[in-house]
């Protein structure tokens, strides 16, 4: 149990978050195939350490705990090592999170992937074949992170490879950040309407750095926004980010008064003098959905009536993410209503006296309402599952003020 609370609400600080876990988890996919490009600040967090490990293991058997990630990453990545046998397992939570999308695609173009217990389901085993498909087909509207999967592993083909997508595309952006990488080592890609097509080419040696995590740097939006004076420096950030969550800047902007101004390696976050919030608004989070909950909790702080819609991906992550939101939010006198896709904020009233937010074994859900604590005194059970994707969080609240107790 981490107790967490801010004796004034003020914050002022420069914050080095490491390399977004997302880029630096295709990264390590592309530096394995070509073995010739070098990682820059690459992430710390669980899941890049555990894919890293995983990619660097000789063992037959891979064990990727909660990432998500790395189980759809590997799934393809293994399905391609001519004469590797793999069985490629997780956590209780994994083994009911879908991979048949990514898994039927692959075996349509001769891969060799068994389920071990849960037909759709990991525990898999993988023996590798060497496979140079020309077509891959897969639905769009599951999750980005199978069509990525493929991206990555075609961009080492022998010929050019269409991903055709079988229903609407969802988390476009996250794909963009795929082809971004892609093209970054010189492979073309091109976007086209039902599909993707990945062009190989001759990759030459090249320094890859992985700008810092945009989903990370969401709770530092709320916390301006939350804060009664604040000054935040976040470091490592380009201009024109093709990371999806970087939409996080506008959204912020628009509805909760926080002002960004990018320059060529960091973003400076304050409060716009004199903002009056909106007394409610609906936003389509389809192309952004991790930082989801972190929206839905600021708005719930500053007691603004909020719809979020394009969410049905939050089901299948490391909880149900609307029901989890949804339960904690009830803690502090929130009213909400959650559709399979969709999470609403309808009125608020008296909450708990130092509530205890459940995490649910979800890294998210400890972050997102960290931020909360500038307004009143939380609590955090399980609060170290932060170290899926940002490990020194808590590090980095110390450094602008905040006090935590165990």
């Amino acid at each position: 149990m981490l107790h967490l609370s801010h004796p004034s609400a003020v914050i002022h600080g420069e914050i080095n978050i490491s390399g977004s876990k997302s880029e630096s988890n295709r990264g390590l996919i592309l530096q394995k195939l070509f073995p010739q490009i070098r990682l820059e600040n690459l992430s710390n967090a669980d899941d890049t350490l555990l894919l890293e490990k995983a990619l660097d293991s000789d063992s037959g058997e891979i064990d990727i705990h909660h990432a998500g990630t790395a189980m759809r990453f590997l799934t393809a990545y293994f399905a391609l090592c001519q004469g590797k046998k793999i069985i490629l397992k997780g956590s209780e939570r994994m083994h009911q999170r879908p991979v048949y999308p990514l898994v039927e695609a692959l075996r349509e173009q001769g891969a060799k992937i068994d389920y071990l217990e849960n037909e759709k389901f990991p525990p898999l085993q993988i023996q590798g074949q060497r496979l140079s498909p020309s077509n891959f087909s897969i639905p769009g509207n599951i999750s980005s992170q199978y069509i990525t999967a493929l991206m990555l592993v075609a961009s080492r083909f022998a010929k050019p490879c269409k991903i055709s997508f079988t229903t609407e595309l969802t988390s476009r952006p996250y794909l963009e950040m795929t082809a971004a990488l892609l093209e970054k080592i010189g492979v073309r890609v091109n976007f086209e309407p039902n599909g993707v097509t990945i062009y190989p080419t001759h990759v030459l040696p090249i320094n890859l750095k992985i700008e810092s995590d945009w989903s990370s740097a969401s709770y530092w939006f709320s916390m301006v926004a939350l804060a009664e004076k604040a000054e935040v420096k976040l470091l490592h950030y380009f201009p024109n980010s093709r990371q999806g969550d970087a939409a996080t800047g506008k959204i912020y902007q628009l509805y909760f008064g926080v002002e960004m101004e990018a320059s060529e390696n960091f973003i400076s976050l304050k409060k716009i003098p004199h903002f009056q919030p909106p007394k409610n608004f609906e936003l389509d989070l389809n192309a952004t959905p991790d930082i989801a909950q972190t929206i839905a909790v600021t708005a719930a702080a500053m007691k603004i009536k909020t719809k979020l819609t394009g969410l049905h991906t939050l089901k299948i992550k490391e909880t149900d993410r609307l029901a989890a939101l949804q339960s904690e939010l009830q803690k502090f006198g929130v009213e909400t209503k959650i559709t399979d896709d969709s999470f609403e904020i309808l009125s608020f009233s008296q909450g708990l006296k130092n509530p205890v937010i459940e995490t649910y074994n979800d890294h998210r859900m400890a972050m997102c309402f960290a931020p909360w604590a500038l307004r009143e005194k939380i609590s955090i059970a399980d609060p170290m599952v932060v170290t899926k994707s940002y490990p020194n969080f808590y590090e980095d609240l110390e450094k602008v003020g905040f006090i935590i107790n165990l």
